[in-house]
């Protein structure tokens, strides 16, 4: 029998036509939840946008399901841990919207500056209003960037073509990148403090979340006007609004909030002619919404027909014979790579992971491949098994792979080096059963680390009571401990590093409290 594939969402239908000769496909353009609960049951495969909730239940309730796409590029609407839980392969489509997105954040820029839509408005209310109207032009302004992306990428090309001083922040932005594309990399706070106007183009994560907020609002040069076509949650949208009031912004457009669509009461739709506000438009125009459309439809077709599919965002779709022998260090190789970035600081330049003692005798590519998903997934969007060394290559980093047969004192060990622009950091972990690892070194301290969800690194000098200032710091805020250990180098009173396992996540508040212990310092809260 043919695999069923619902499709549901107002999906073009260019899909469908895909999709019919190798699949048997259900289209409804609207679906309730409690209708795909009912549904799910009878399909092999989903593809969706962003209207349909892929949750755990509906997941559980798709006994049949093999694989879930997503026409556009996030995913945040699919509990992707338990589609891998359950096997199930997730696919986007990281780059179909991509020129989409670029043009609408090139037209709301060009729209603050010269008031079209107040303009317009005023024009349809019978005012004739030119000398209130006055704009300012974009040549000679300086846009501040942040996050260099392929959208990012277009829109810092365009406006450096009208003339702007382009400045950017991105982690991994290299100055190699930085010169081909004629933009200068600088550190976030001179994007606050000399940018005319700042656009958004990262991904949300908790180290963006209120990324633009009271604080850094207040560094912002007086005047200057904000652009989001990213992601809602990147802009603390009530301090945004307070600073529009206030005058020191002297304008906003915005695409996408924090909540979709915004509450009646947010305050940026209180703002009037100075906030320019879309619907979440960046990715609507017909040819984005049938790349799309084609993109994800022809990666499920040839799941089905040929067993691969190129942008599966959970799983890496390669050859079983390749990948059987080495699946159960994939999670740890992800895991080290997510752990090293998070630990570093600067743009990364090289990346090196080898491999030693038992797990050299099979091909170990596939852990490259997780290792690099690790390290660049924590802050840019759209990352997966397949466009990794894509986006290693596009960012202008060295990747190599070695591995020796000896693995020291253990049968096998997963070694990953990571060099910035400011040093090395070098992470290592070894497989101890199927899928169960422990991190046995971190940045030169050996350690017997279970891997947690939420773990604190504290750097401290070695000397007694440095444990109880950070655990009465995390008791005191309600943090419990799961676990525990010190390492040190060398002798006593020398380097040691604390090493907590937490139940819940670490606030900046209460990391900057541990920070300011005496003897702590470069503390570090990891999410894995």
């Amino acid at each position: 029998m043919s695999p069923k594939v619902l499709i549901t969402d107002n999906i073009n239908p260019s899909a469908v036509g895909i999709l019919e000769g190798v699949c048997d496909v259900t289209y409804e353009k609207s679906i309730s939840h409690e209708a795909l609960l009912e549904a799910i049951a009878d399909f092999d495969a989903l593809m969706i946008r962003s209207a349909t909730t892929v949750s755990a239940d509906v997941l559980r309730r798709g006994s049949q399901l093999k694989i879930i796409g997503r026409a556009g590029v996030g995913i945040d609407n699919v509990d992707l841990p338990a589609a891998t839980q359950q096997g199930i392969i997730v696919v986007n489509s990281p780059e179909g919207n991509t020129v989409a997105a670029s043009e609408h954040t090139i037209g709301m820029i060009f729209a603050l500056a010269r008031h079209i839509a107040e303009a317009d408005a005023g024009m349809k209310d019978g005012h004739w209003n030119r000398s209130a109207l006055v704009g300012v032009e974009l040549f000679g302004k300086t846009l501040g960037v942040i996050g260099l992306g392929k959208i990012g990428s277009r829109v810092a090309k365009v406006c450096s073509a009208i003339g702007m001083k382009v400045n950017v922040y991105d982690p991994f932005l290299s100055q190699a990148l930085a010169d081909e594309l004629g933009v200068t990399p600088v550190p976030l706070e001179t994007i606050w403090v000399a940018s005319d106007y700042i656009t958004i183009h990262a991904p949300k994560t908790r180290e963006t979340a209120h990324l633009l907020n009271d604080k850094t609002l207040a560094q912002c040069k007086a005047g200057v006007r904000i652009v989001n076509c990213a992601r809602g949650g990147i802009i603390d949208e009530a301090a945004l609004a307070a600073a529009v009031a206030a005058g020191h912004v002297a304008g906003v457009a915005i695409d996408v909030f924090e909540h979709e669509p915004p509450s009646p009461d947010n305050p940026l739709l209180k703002l009037g002619h100075k906030a320019i506000l879309t619907p979440h438009l960046g990715a609507s125009t017909e040819e984005a919404q049938v790349n799309v459309a084609i993109d994800v439809a022809e990666q499920i077709r040839d799941f089905f027909a040929f067993g691969y599919a190129r942008n599966a965002v959970n799983i890496p779709m390669l050859r079983k014979e390749v990948l059987d022998p080495v699946k159960h260090y994939m999670p740890m190789a992800e895991a080290l790579g997510s752990l090293v970035r998070q630990l570093s600081d600067g743009a990364i330049t090289h990346i090196e992971i080898t491999a030693k003692g038992s797990v050299t005798q099979h091909d170990t590519a596939p852990l490259t491949l997780a290792a690099l998903k690790g390290i660049l997934a924590p802050v840019r969007e759209g990352v997966n098994y397949v466009n990794a060394p894509l986006i290693a290559q596009e960012m202008a980093i060295e990747v190599k792979e070695s591995s020796v047969k000896q693995a020291e004192s253990y049968t096998n060990l997963l070694v990953v080096t990571l060099t910035t622009d400011k040093r090395t950091y070098r992470v290592s972990g070894t497989l101890i059963a199927d899928s169960i690892y422990r991190i046995v070194e971190v940045d030169g301290y050996p350690t017997a680390l279970e891997p947690s969800r939420h773990i604190l690194f504290a750097p401290h000098h070695d000397r007694p009571g440095m444990v109880a200032k950070a655990a009465t710091v995390l008791g005191e805020n309600g943090i419990n401990i799961s676990a525990l250990q010190v390492a040190r180098k060398g002798v006593a009173g020398g380097e040691s590093v604390m090493i907590f396992n937490l139940d819940m996540p670490l606030t900046e508040k209460v990391l900057a409290e541990i920070c300011s212990q005496e003897g702590i310092y470069d503390a570090a809260y990891i999410r894995l």
